[in-house]
């Protein structure tokens, strides 16, 4: 008997000592952000988990719409904590249209996410553009869902 209790208190005992509460309080609500204790501030982990690192476009446009504003509001806070942080913006295309259109278009929206940061006050030294055209989709295939995906612009940290 007195073995049977010793291993349930064991048992008990291991499996409290198991346990991932900490007895730290979690803010939870709308704009809290979960611990991230493995994502070392300031890196592209933090910036993708907290901000997010890109901006998508409408077919063959290179303005930014204004429901992706709000990312480049919130990149622009982001890099205004980390003013040692620079970063690259890659513009992507679809698949629709010729190597060199496609590559000219990306080169437009990298410009142009850009320009918007610097417009929201971040320093245009820290910032550089690319173009891959539609050489590096993010999404494979011919559908609109795929080009959707792939008209971005995405903030890159160096």
């Amino acid at each position: 008997m007195t073995t049977k209790l010793f291993g349930a208190l064991a048992a008990v005992a291991l499996l409290a000592a198991c346990s991932s509460d900490d007895g730290a309080a979690t803010a939870t609500g709308a704009g809290a952000v979960a611990p991230t204790s493995s994502i070392r501030a300031g890196s592209q982990e933090d910036l993708v988990a907290n901000v997010g690192d890109r901006v998508l476009f409408d077919t063959d446009r290179s303005t930014v719409r204004a429901d992706q504003r709000a990312i480049l509001e919130r990149q622009a806070r982001w890099l205004g904590q980390f003013p040692q942080v620079q970063v690259n913006v890659e513009g992507h295309a679809d698949e629709r249209g010729t190597r060199e259109y496609n590559l000219a278009l990306g080169q437009r929206r990298a410009n142009s996410a850009r320009d918007t940061l610097v417009a929201l006050g971040v320093a245009g030294p820290r910032i550089a553009t690319i173009s891959f055209g539609k050489d590096r989709p993010a999404a494979l295939g011919s559908s609109e869902d795929a080009w959707a995906q792939n008209r971005r612009a995405v903030t890159v940290v160096r």
